[in-house]
């Protein structure tokens, strides 16, 4: 068959031109069920806070199911995802706050509202974030009712198999990344006793003890024993230990909770991590200041459990810009929200979950038809038509209390 240019382009002589366009993309349509949300991603504010609840290829997956995204400049920047890349999945870049509140009918984000950004809700908006149990304060609750805010808390929301899929995948980072800050801090250029975490051919291992057997102190624990350290896990709950025991296999050593047995193992430690949590509560204080007087010079001290307070007596907050600070020798790192130090980690993490709840969210008819099938939205939730939802909080700041499954079978 002849070829005919014609300016640049080549001609099959003979055919009918129409035949050669290239297929255009079909736009998906819609079911009928779904409905269209528009999503508000704004900039956190809350101090060290560098996650993003929704990665690009999160916001790609939502915009092609017919949902609009509206994300402010630069919310990804601390986890290195740029505005280019947003954009290029279909988001639309908002300048200021202001236009992600107005606009969006669910607003998606990882610290808890602020005064400021309280008072940038609309009337009836959806929020997904979390709550922070040790800081939430009544006029943060009446605030949301007051609006008739449905607000889902990343503290609440289960898994059908009764796990809390946001903050088990923040422990995991948590109790990973505590390790690996242990390790540096023990380096010779960090004031520690130039000791390398874990143990080589001739040289006896670091000792690692770590304090709560829960999800921070599992993979803590397992971390700390891949690099070859010698661990000892501490908890009052036997059941604990035994599940840890099962699950990881090699040379660990545990113990009940008991004062003399966490002195002894303390002040044995080149690196204590503390990690005991109360469900709902201010975390306990395990270690005290005498045993850790009692610890070698240039040992470290990680306390993840400062979110709550803190296991360790001697722990006081501090920050990524000033992470640590000496007491009677030893190196405190008593950082809160660990996994901010890994933004890009923690970002996919939480985008993994949340994404196809949004989702979720968008196919329901209702508020009724998605608590009747979702066990994730029907725990999520704790506020909901002016009403508190969560027991827990309710009976903190002393306000009025309904049972969600009441208010949905109620079909309110």
């Amino acid at each position: 068959m002849d070829l005919l240019q014609q300016g640049g382009d080549f001609f099959m002589v003979g055919v009918d031109p129409t035949l050669l366009k290239v297929p255009e993309e079909k736009l998906l349509k819609l079911e009928k069920n779904k409905k269209q949300l528009i999503i508000g991603v704004p900039k956190e504010v809350h101090l060290q806070e560098n996650r993003v609840p929704l990665t690009p290829g999160a916001v790609g997956v939502l915009v092609a199911n017919g949902h609009q995204v509206i994300i402010e400049h630069n919310a990804g920047a601390a986890a290195l995802f740029t505005d280019n890349e947003y954009t290029n999945n279909g988001a639309i870049i908002a300048y200021v706050p202001e236009e992600v509140y107005k606009k969006a009918n669910v607003i998606v984000k990882i610290a808890p509202l602020d005064e400021n950004e309280l008072a940038l809700l609309q009337e009836e908006q959806i929020v997904i974030s979390a709550v922070h149990l040790g800081a939430v304060r009544p006029d943060y609750l009446k605030m949301l009712l007051e609006k008739n805010i449905s607000a889902f808390g990343f503290e609440f929301i289960q898994a059908p198999d009764g796990s809390i899929p946001i903050m088990q995948v923040m422990s995991e980072i948590a109790g990973i990344t505590s390790i690996t800050i242990a390790s540096e801090l023990l380096s010779w250029q960090n004031n520690g006793k130039g000791m390398l975490l874990g143990g080589i051919t001739g040289v006896p291992p670091t000792n690692v003890t770590i304090i709560g057997a829960g999800t921070v102190g599992y993979h803590a624990c397992r971390t700390a024993m891949a690099l070859g350290a010698l661990v000892k896990v501490i908890d009052k709950e036997v059941y604990k230990l035994k599940k840890l025991e099962q699950h990881l296999s090699g040379p660990i050593y545990t113990s009940i909770s008991q004062q003399d047995y966490v002195a002894a193992a303390v002040a044995n430690a080149d690196v204590v991590i503390g990690a005991a949590y109360e469900k709902g509560a201010k975390a306990p204080c395990v270690v005290t200041e005498e045993m850790v007087a009692q610890m070698p010079e240039g040992s470290v001290i990680v306390d993840v459990a400062i979110d709550q307070g803190g296991c360790i007596e001697t722990s006081r907050l501090t920050t990524f810009e000033s992470p640590t600070f000496i007491k009677h020798g030893v190196i405190h790192f008593c950082v809160p929200n660990i996994p901010a130090r890994v933004p890009r980690t923690a970002s996919i993490a939480i985008s993994n979950v949340l994404c196809p709840m949004v989702l979720k969210l968008g196919e329901s008819s209702s508020f009724n038809d998605l608590f009747a099938k979702e066990v994730t939205f029907r725990t999520g939730i704790y506020t909901y038509h002016k009403h508190v939802t969560k027991r827990l909080l309710a009976s903190i700041f002393n306000l009025d209390y309904m049972d969600i499954e009441l208010l949905y079978a109620a079909n309110l």
